[in-house]
């Protein structure tokens, strides 16, 4: 629940499942074991010990939690660990989670309740209330990419054929969306997450915006690439933004890059063991 451990039984029930029989039989020769996993920022003590539990109960000797917001800027290659200041937006289902970084620890952060879900069930609802018409859930991500690439800026098409189900027969039906009306439709949870911009940059010290002036903001996470919202983001601050070049596995990587020790000075500390 947003990106912390609410039910440890499934949790680890899922990890087995991924891990797959062969992996688990060699982790478990290991005497030592190490493990590592991201933390939401400001996570309480009780999601913190049950992600450790989670991972203890899988055979970890050693568990190590880092927040998401560091493990996703080392992943994606920010400079963390230098004296100048790099902002990233973590982008997830449920939250939205921004911070300005440097010497390796957070200046600043914020956590906000909304993330890709809110977008989906903004689109869901535009589209049954104005087209009755009712749209899989599965098919509302390749939606937003739909939309991302045929228009939903500006400068795009102003029509997108969108298939879904007639919510008075059941039927299948095609309709041409306005791409225009669809931005408007997801304004309302987008400007959620650009206050939240608004918050970080305010309580950061003014040394450091200087910096984020010229690098602008790294979007990384599942929902990074929402519709229009590295627009908008242009628009509303006036800095550069960038799309990590895989953003749904940023924090993985930085979580690797953690454990081999290739990000210096910056070190994990064990919370079980």
């Amino acid at each position: 629940s947003g990106g912390s451990v609410v039910d440890i039984e499934m949790a680890q029930r899922m990890l087995r499942h991924l891990l797959g029989d062969k992996l688990r039989r060699q982790l478990r020769r290991k005497p030592r074991l190490r493990a590592a996993a991201c933390t939401p920022h400001e996570a309480d003590p009780l999601a913190q010990r049950a992600t450790v539990e989670t991972l203890v109960g899988l055979g970890a000797r050693r568990v190590e939690l880092v927040d998401t917001l560091i493990a996703a800027a080392v992943g994606c290659g920010l400079p963390v660990e230098q004296p100048t200041a790099t902002m990233i937006m973590v982008c997830g289902a449920a939250t939205t989670q921004i911070a300005v970084l440097s010497l390796g620890s957070i200046v600043t952060a914020v956590r906000i309740p909304v993330g890709g879900n809110a977008i989906d069930e903004a689109i869901i609802q535009y589209l049954r209330q104005h087209h009755e018409l009712l749209l899989p859930s599965q098919s509302v991500r390749p939606l937003q990419l739909a939309l991302h690439g045929n228009g939903i800026q500006l400068t795009g098409p102003a029509l997108t054929d969108i298939h879904g189900r007639d919510v008075a027969t059941g039927l299948a039906r095609t309709v041409q969306v306005d791409t225009a009306a669809v931005r408007q439709a997801i304004h309302t949870p987008l400007t959620a997450v650009l206050d939240g911009v608004g918050k970080v940059l305010r309580d950061c010290p003014p040394d450091l915006v200087a910096d984020l002036a010229d690098r602008g903001i790294m979007m990384v996470g599942g929902s990074a690439l929402l519709p229009g919202l590295d627009q908008m983001l242009r628009n509303a601050t006036g800095m550069p933004v960038h799309i990590a070049e895989r953003p749904d596995v940023c924090a993985v990587l930085g979580l690797g890059a953690m454990l081999d020790g290739k990000i210096q000075p910056m070190v994990l500390n064990p919370l079980a063991g």
